[in-house]
């Protein structure tokens, strides 16, 4: 997997102040994306042990809430086979802390509608905010909170796994 960018100050991904790993690759080439330049899988540098434990280095200050994954898309079988043993480390070194993470995937009943491959529950199971569907230009709204378009939701994933059914996380 390659990743585009990380941002270790970040207050724009998430609530609180994050570290964002933007991996690289997105086959959905939303019409108006912010980061149509991640779109690539090529693009950006490798991610590595390094890489890790660099991140590991910027989520250790407790002023940092936790981390937020996005692309490219996260969820695309490239990407969520590099970041499922990232993520479970994570947890391990930091479980006070949350993850976030952005997909063009739909979420529902437990998994992504439109891909349950190898990896996807696990990931999501780690995940506590995510924001799924794809960027819609004709409904983009630069008042929303951490989306760019009104068809896309932030759901509680913790809440909505105790639940049973959907719980958004902001309306």
């Amino acid at each position: 997997m390659n990743y585009a960018e990380i941002k270790k100050c970040d207050i724009a991904n998430g609530e609180g102040v994050r570290v964002s790993l933007f991996v690289s690759g997105c086959r959905r080439h939303c019409k108006g994306c912010f980061n149509s330049v991640a779109w690539d899988f090529s693009y950006g540098k490798p991610f590595t042990a390094e890489t890790e434990g660099e991140l590991f280095d910027a989520l250790t200050p407790d002023y940092i809430a936790g981390l937020s994954l996005l692309g490219g898309d996260p969820f695309e079988p490239e990407n969520r086979a590099a970041l499922l043993p990232f993520v479970r480390k994570f947890r391990e070194k930091f479980p006070q802390k949350d993850v976030w993470c952005y997909t063009g995937y739909t979420y529902a009943d437990g998994t992504l509608k439109e891909d349950d491959g190898e990896g996807v529950r696990e990931l999501l199971s780690l995940i506590d905010i995510l924001v799924d569907g794809p960027f819609v230009e004709g409904l983009k709204d630069i008042r929303l909170k951490f989306r760019g378009s009104s068809n896309q939701r932030v759901l509680d994933l913790n809440a909505t796994r105790e639940r049973g059914s959907i719980v958004l996380y902001l309306t």
